[in-house]
């Protein structure tokens, strides 16, 4: 059963989110909405998007092993600066907007929050990231459509997605058209195989720390 917040349909914890009819207004009003303010809201192409649902046990398990993986390869590759985020707001005015489940900078010039500044990350007037992530454990159909969609609107150079449930990471690179087209190696993630990374998920149900240092010990041979 879903509930109404104001003009929004909010979905309850273990329900899909419904994409609903709304403006950009809509969608601001929704950021600022303080009985929302856990929520994750998306907005592109006049339609809205609210989750409330909280993470399932292998997605947030996958969350947390992006963190190992993005440290263990900057770590083999001399230290290069990163820099990790997790449900920040970014947007572009009037295009779309959205709270990804991954956000990530690669190699310095990290945005900084000014006091006064609305916490969404304005990418008309901020560097976009490197990489986009959406961890799919029951929205696989909208990370693969409208959210793709979306983030190809805001210009994000590189978005996977990734499927718990098939155990396999999608990568996507923005062409010079501006569309996603598939990629087997990482541009934001310099030379890895996409590959490394779905056999990583296969050992997810061993722990996120053993699928760790599985991953570690591979791009070592690389």
């Amino acid at each position: 059963m879903t509930s109404t917040t104001a003009k929004f349909i909010v979905s309850q914890v273990g329900e899909i989110p419904q994409w609903q009819a709304a403006t950009w207004e809509d969608y601001v009003a929704a950021c600022k909405d303080p009985s929302l303010e856990e929520a994750r809201i998306f907005f592109y192409e006049g339609y809205l998007w609210i989750d409330m649902g909280n993470e399932g046990i292998n997605h947030a398990r996958f969350n947390n092993l992006l963190t190992l993986v993005f440290y263990t390869w900057f770590v083999s590759k001399g230290g290069q600066a990163f820099d990790d985020l997790g449900g920040c707001v970014i947007e572009k005015p009037k295009v779309g907007g959205g709270a990804p489940d991954r956000i990530l900078y690669v190699g310095g010039d990290f945005i900084q929050w000014q006091k006064g500044e609305p916490r969404r990350v304005n990418l008309n007037k901020s560097r976009i990231p490197d990489l986009v992530i959406e961890t799919s454990d029951t929205t696989l159909t909208s990370d693969l459509d409208q959210k793709k969609r979306l983030y190809a609107a805001l210009g994000i150079p590189e978005y996977w997605v990734v499927d718990i449930k098939g155990e396999r990471v999608l990568a996507f690179r923005l062409n010079e058209n501006g569309n996603y087209q598939e990629c087997e190696i990482s541009g934001a993630l310099e030379g890895l195989p996409i590959a490394l990374l779905s056999e990583t998920l296969k050992l997810l149900n061993q722990g996120n720390g053993t699928a760790a240092m599985w991953f570690a010990q591979q791009i070592g041979n690389l």
